[in-house]
């Protein structure tokens, strides 16, 4: 069935059902080759140290690049993520917070096979040859990419953008032609040139959306904070094991334990924050989710013996599976879906500097302290910190939302100072702006 074999005959849309289950199908591999890939060269950071006489902050280096090019570049995974991420939100409405679930589940398993896979192919035939395999692995990405194509509706019309992003591009364009082609000062010309660009990126990196939706500024924030210490496990996990005598193979048996319990709590925490309950809530969950992804850290501080790292393990796989579940979705609730593809823009650059910087800098403290400790204690002072930020954050930005939506009663009668339940008909002029009515949803 192609997705525009529903509108062609007038039916209804095509989202929650037909296409939309194969481009389901399509991004939870999609998931699983890009974002499930990176956590798998913690299997490799003995062997790259020893190769290139490296230390532990100039190795870290290269998973941090891979991991930060693959959220905020244009560059080769990324092309492939962040489509996924956006054309399963046109083709899922009703289910959407379940078909992200499942979707993650991509990284599960990517975290579960990967890592068993690379331990293997480096005990026959190397680092080097390995990474020409998984070359040609990661080459079914195109394949996942012809399965998504454009949403058709019921009118057989693709989904148009917000007339705003039309005018802006024509004001940009005008504003082009008549102040700068027809100036005969280059300066002019220069100008209006920088105001036309500056304009394209106000409009496709979500920076007027940064500055007008509070709720998306605090989320952007927060979770770029947490991206300092998030990835640090997956990275040093591994290498921490085998320096207090873990054997390789049950090393790489760790990271593969924490995507294996994904692959089964992740659908669990879609269903769950689908749930009504959690219909304005799902920050919260979220930001309960990060901050036991933080404390499960202690348990790693604790003892590096195998039983107990396997308890850190399940723990951090829980947490993690509620992060993973979540992310997108609680940003699909902040902004609005045709502006999402912009908002996630941005919201990815922002995060890849933190993963870019996070690992080299805790890898230099390693280097400093000859201690793996520190790499714990940093991932959860970043990720407790985050999750309190964004949890209490949202929590006075919703209260100050009710305090504004109460009825206003006169100061010449106290008695009558209590709240309406009964819905009244507000005044044009005390109307809220559009911003923070959208706000007030999440």
């Amino acid at each position: 069935m192609s997705p525009g074999g529903a509108a062609g005959h007038g039916a209804a849309k095509p989202q929650d059902q037909g296409w939309a289950w194969m481009v389901l199908l399509a991004t939870v591999l999609l998931q699983g080759l890009t974002l499930g890939y990176p956590p798998c060269i913690g299997v490799f950071f003995t062997d790259l140290q020893r190769e290139f006489q490296a230390s532990n902050s100039e190795t870290s280096w290269f998973p941090s690049i891979m991991v930060a090019v693959l959220h905020g570049g244009g560059l080769g995974l990324c092309f492939s993520f962040q489509a996924g991420v956006t054309v399963l939100g046109y083709y899922f409405v009703r289910w959407r917070t379940l078909a992200n679930a499942i979707a993650s589940m991509g990284v599960s398993l990517g975290f579960t096979l990967w890592p068993l896979l690379s331990q293997y192919l480096l005990d026959e035939m190397g680092w080097r040859n390995t990474f020409l395999i998984f070359g040609g692995i990661l080459l079914n990405c195109c394949v996942c990419g012809a399965i998504m194509r454009p949403v058709q509706l019921a009118s057989g019309a693709r989904p148009q953008s917000p007339k705003p992003a039309e005018e802006l591009g024509k004001t940009a364009e005008g504003a082009q032609l008549s102040n700068g082609a027809s100036s005969p000062h280059p300066e002019l010309r220069q100008q209006s040139r920088r105001t036309a660009c500056f304009q394209m990126l106000q409009k496709y990196l979500a920076f007027d959306i940064f500055c007008q939706n509070k709720g998306y500024r605090i989320y952007t924030v927060g979770v770029t904070w947490m991206m300092m210490g998030f990835a640090l496990p997956h990275i040093y996990l591994v290498p921490y094991a085998i320096q207090n005598g873990v054997e390789e193979r049950r090393a790489a048996l760790l990271i593969s334990i924490i995507g294996f319990i994904n692959i089964f709590i992740r659908p669990l925490t879609g269903l769950l924050s689908g749930h009504s309950i959690f219909t304005r809530r799902r920050i919260y969950l979220f930001s309960l989710a990060v901050l036991l992804y933080g404390l499960s850290n202690f348990i790693c501080v604790i003892s590096a013996e195998f039983s107990v790292l396997i308890i850190y393990c399940i723990i951090l796989s829980i947490a993690m599976s509620g992060v993973g579940a979540l992310l997108f979705q609680v940003l699909m609730d902040v902004v609005e879906m045709d502006r999402f593809s912009s908002a996630l823009g941005l919201f990815t650059i922002l995060e890849s500097i933190t993963l870019l910087i996070g690992a080299p800098l805790t890898g230099l403290l390693v280097d400093i302290t000859s201690d793996f400790h520190y790499v714990f204690y940093t991932s959860s002072f970043f990720l407790i910190s985050a999750a309190l930020f964004m949890g209490l954050s949202f929590c006075a930005l919703q209260k100050k939302a009710k305090l504004k939506d109460a009825p206003k009663v006169p100061l010449d009668n106290p008695s009558k100072c209590q709240y309406n339940e009964i819905p009244t008909e507000p005044r044009a002029e005390s109307q809220s702006p559009p911003a923070v009515v959208y706000i007030t949803s999440i």
